[in-house]
């Protein structure tokens, strides 16, 4: 699991001016500013605005359009359950009502633990869905009990 820092404008000044040269910078100060913080702090918008000479709204539009970019601080984990079509031809509809019916964690719900599942579409790993992405690594033919443990406690290759 990541360890991220704690959110400071002293810091977050620091990455974004290290990247303003760049090319379409936006994206790049994003991932970077979510990489160190865990998130886009709020508070980085006007910062990487003024940096770009981008409107607020520009920079808001960014954070929101991409799903993956978060704006609050997330739990420590967030387990990646693919509900495309391949994965939900092996079953993972029927992991997510096992989900919450047998564990009571509700996919793209509350935080269990320190950790939190979500939905995603397609994980390249169609031929062994249920698929889902566990700090960085693939996991092929999850069920409920898995995830369920990997939510309470666990490591993606138990």
């Amino acid at each position: 699991m990541a360890e991220y820092s704690a959110w400071s404008e002293d810091s977050a000044r620091l990455i974004i001016a290290g990247l303003v040269h760049l090319e379409g910078a936006t994206l790049p100060i994003l991932h970077a500013l979510q990489d160190e913080f865990g998130y886009v702090d709020p508070e980085a918008v006007p910062l990487i605005a003024e940096a770009l000479n981008l409107s607020r709204a520009e920079i808001h539009g960014a954070i929101s359009f991409y799903h993956d970019f978060k704006t609050t601080p997330q739990p420590a984990r967030t387990i990646k359950l693919c509900r495309a079509e391949a994965c939900q031809a092996l079953g993972c509809e029927s992991v997510v009502v096992e989900l919450a019916r047998t564990h009571g964690i509700a996919v793209d719900g509350d935080q269990v633990g320190d950790a939190r599942v979500e939905t995603v579409y397609c994980l390249g790993n169609c031929a062994l869905g249920p698929s889902a992405l566990v700090d960085g690594e693939l996991i092929g033919r999850v069920d409920a009990a898995r995830i369920a443990g990997l939510c309470k406690h666990g490591r993606a290759h138990s």
